[in-house]
């Protein structure tokens, strides 16, 4: 695998494939939020589970757990399927208030990062 440290744009990974260090397919880019204050990326959300894109589970993903595979063209969200399956997620006609504090807090310690001002 090969991560550079490049910009790429939002667009550009709407829809990618997200995989775990073990190659294992995880869904795909669903959306990515921006925090327009700090000009930083807050979550990705990511679709996972369902059949053709329904029934779709979605999650939000700090920024520090992924990391760009420029060779294989994807996201690498290093943890296992059971940890992502337990993760709190969202379905797509309920998203939850992405600028809470109360539930940044909650998918940080998930995914065991602290959010970064």
């Amino acid at each position: 695998m090969k991560f550079n440290n490049i910009v790429l744009s939002a667009s550009s990974l709407e829809g990618d494939k997200v995989k775990n260090a073990q190659g294992e397919d995880l869904g795909n880019v669903k959306d990515i939020m921006i925090n327009t204050e700090r000009g930083q990326v807050q979550y990705y959300v990511l679709s996972f589970g369902g059949i053709l894109g329904m029934g779709d589970k979605l999650f939000a993903i700090p920024p520090q757990a992924v990391a760009v595979d420029t060779q294989e063209e994807c996201l690498i969200l290093n943890v296992d399927k059971d940890k992502l399956e337990n993760a709190p997620g969202f379905d797509k006609d309920n998203w939850p208030n992405m600028a809470e504090e109360a539930f940044r807090d909650e998918i940080y310690d998930h995914y065991g990062y602290e959010y970064r001002v």
